[in-house]
């Protein structure tokens, strides 16, 4: 049996789930949740890392895509009210304990990325690149 996916979002679509859970083998797991992020907004969001990595410095160097996400992730969380948890690190370095940006929902994702081109744009990077290379143009 392959994987199969719902979303709730009629009744036909409520029995087809039912019906699913009901003749999967034993064994086989069930999660309900909100949705995550999507393929869409998880590519722009990297697009948008990259054009900072590009074009920004933080504290006088240039850092890597990778390094950028967990800046703005952290920032995010901070801005949004949902705080930091720093803990002292395996060999005594400082660790941010960070949100997933793979489990955010598709609201906090939206939220992440408004940050990142509100952040963009008060840093004056240019992201219209990365906007329209994912189809999110936003008019200016």
């Amino acid at each position: 049996m392959d994987t199969q996916v719902f979303q709730l979002s009629h009744v036909v679509a409520r029995r087809n789930a039912a019906q699913a859970v009901m003749a999967a083998p034993d064994g086989f797991m069930v999660k309900i949740g909100p949705r995550t992020r999507s393929t869409d907004q998880n590519a722009l969001l990297h697009a948008l890392f990259g054009e900072v990595a590009k074009k920004a410095t933080w504290c006088g160097r240039r850092l890597t895509l990778d390094q950028w996400k967990v800046l703005f992730i952290s920032g995010h969380a901070i801005a949004t009210g949902l705080g930091a948890d720093m803990v002292p690190g395996l060999e005594n370095e400082y660790v941010n304990i960070r949100e997933s940006s793979a489990r955010m929902s598709v609201a906090r994702m939206t939220s992440l990325i408004e940050y990142v081109l509100a952040w963009c744009a008060e840093n004056g990077i240019d992201t219209h690149e990365a906007r329209i290379r994912y189809g999110h143009e936003v008019a200016a």
